[in-house]
């Protein structure tokens, strides 16, 4: 394929601008932006000829580090930790059933041959979490369900991943041992946990003690460290991908200088990466060879979202408190993206025979899933009474000033019900010397703070401060740990 270079630059352009436009218009359609990100790739078609799979397997997997790392840096750890049972289930357990009855169902579906069949199960068996960050990260789902769902959707991936790589190893290799293939998965995820809390911690201790010119460049440095150690845990035989979201959650919930940059740098970026990764992938498809699975793959997702996700999921999670209603809103949230996609690569690349019609299958299978349930989670949340009354914490910020090679800087604090700052007014907080709250959001709206301004339960304060006072600040207005 030859292209020039100015044709790739407005390539990349028009990608972009209808990317975002796409993003706008979606919640109005009530369907996910990456269905709208597919379909633009896939018009693009008609007039491109693009068939790179190694740099959509590249961009891919560089994507997913980075919406991993974006997710996982919002996630409350409080908020997931009560879950962490279900959710490890789901993600091992879950992703296993799944995989074996859509495998047996692809097996008759379209005449494969068993490990063909459970090839193309595996991949489609994980919960995306491009797609289910995208899709909850803006809905008021009861926080319990959005934290199983977010915890699943971030962990379950090496499963997937294990299960795509041991089935091509054996349709490739008949003799292969399985039970080396199961050792290496448990190898991968201990790898997996360790080196992504062992990295998260070194990234917060860099970041907090390193003196940078730029603020602006704190959140290039925490992006960096999240691809870090993708590589290098996946350089020692571990789940790279598990890794990059433990490690996320560690720093996203670590006392970090520059988090509300780190924080927003990260959001926009990976929106960039989702645009840029669904158009790509849009690309790899011909119309015409999606027709030729058309009643196959609506066949496919049919049982894929109604007979192997539900059975799936009130396996793993028939002796957990979870109520009839709550399983059967995880059961359709079980939503396919990126995951599926990339790992539908794999077996291209790795010149599998029937890899071409595995491809077809899981795009149709992640179009009518990202359609159909995507676009009904909403929907079928409030007719389960599984929605909370309060609206989901607004996005209000203020803009914060480069404080460029200065000692101080601006953070920002939420304020809980547990805070002993409540009821208190900013003349009366005992603050370290040098510290002010500069901003107040309250229900949407940004305050001027005087002195006679009372802090209320649900504010966020918006904290001037020299960097050694950090922690003094946040423990007259949080409550310490």
């Amino acid at each position: 394929m030859n292209i020039d270079i100015e044709t790739l630059i407005f390539l990349l352009a028009f990608m972009l601008l209808i990317g975002v436009f796409a993003t706008k218009f979606s919640s109005r359609l009530g369907l996910p932006a990456l269905v709208l990100f597919l379909l633009a790739g896939m018009l693009l078609n008609n007039f491109l000829y693009f068939d790179n799979v190694e740099l959509t397997q590249f961009i891919g997997i560089m994507a997913l580090i980075i919406i991993l790392f974006d997710g996982g840096s919002q996630t409350e750890w409080k908020s997931i930790r009560p879950v962490l049972g279900a959710a490890g289930t789901l993600a091992t357990l879950g992703v296993l059933i799944t995989s074996a009855v859509t495998g047996l169902a692809a097996v008759y579906i379209l005449d494969f041959s068993l490990l063909e069949g459970m090839l193309l199960g595996a991949i489609v068996g994980s919960t995306d979490a491009a797609a289910v960050f995208a899709v909850l990260g803006n809905k008021n789902f009861k926080k319990r369900l959005t934290a199983t769902l977010e915890a699943e959707s971030g962990s379950n991936d090496p499963m997937a991943v294990f299960l795509t790589v041991a089935l091509i190893e054996l349709i490739q290799i008949p003799d292969a041992s399985i039970w080396s293939t199961v050792g290496s998965f448990f190898i991968q995820m201990g790898l997996g946990l360790a080196l992504g809390l062992l990295l998260g911690k070194v990234t917060v201790l860099i970041i907090n003690h390193i003196k940078l010119d730029t603020y602006g460049l704190y959140p290039v440095f925490a992006m960096g460290f999240a691809i870090l150690t993708y590589a290098l845990t996946d350089f020692l035989g571990g789940s790279g991908l598990l890794a990059v979201y433990v490690m996320a959650v560690f720093v996203g919930n670590s006392d970090l200088t520059y988090r509300f940059s780190i924080l927003r740098f990260n959001e926009g970026f990976a929106w960039m990466m989702q645009i840029v990764m669904f158009t790509l992938m849009g690309l790899l498809v011909f119309p015409s060879q999606i027709l030729d699975v058309f009643w196959q793959g609506i066949l496919l997702a049919v049982i894929l979202m109604f007979i192997a996700r539900p059975i799936a999921v009130f396996i793993s999670m028939a002796f957990m408190k979870y109520t009839f209603n709550q399983k059967v809103f995880i059961s359709w949230a079980g939503l396919k993206g990126a995951v599926p996609i990339v790992l539908s690569i794999y077996p291209v690349m790795a010149g599998v025979e029937n890899s071409g019609v595995i491809f077809n299958a899981v795009f149709f299978v992640v179009l009518i899933s990202a359609l159909t349930q995507g676009s009904t989670l909403s929907w079928l949340a409030t007719k389960l009474g599984l929605t909370d009354n309060d609206d989901k914490d607004a996005n209000t910020s203020m803009e914060l000033i480069n404080l460029g090679e200065t000692d101080s800087e601006i953070m920002q604090v939420k304020i809980t019900k547990q805070s002993p700052a409540i009821g208190t007014s900013l003349t009366d907080l005992k603050l370290p010397d040098n510290t002010l709250i500069i901003g107040i959001t309250r229900e949407r709206k940004l305050i001027t703070p005087t002195g006679n301004s009372v802090i209320e339960n649900g504010d966020t304060l918006y904290v001037l401060s020299d960097k050694e006072d950090r922690k003094k600040a946040k423990e007259v207005l949080v409550k310490s740990r």
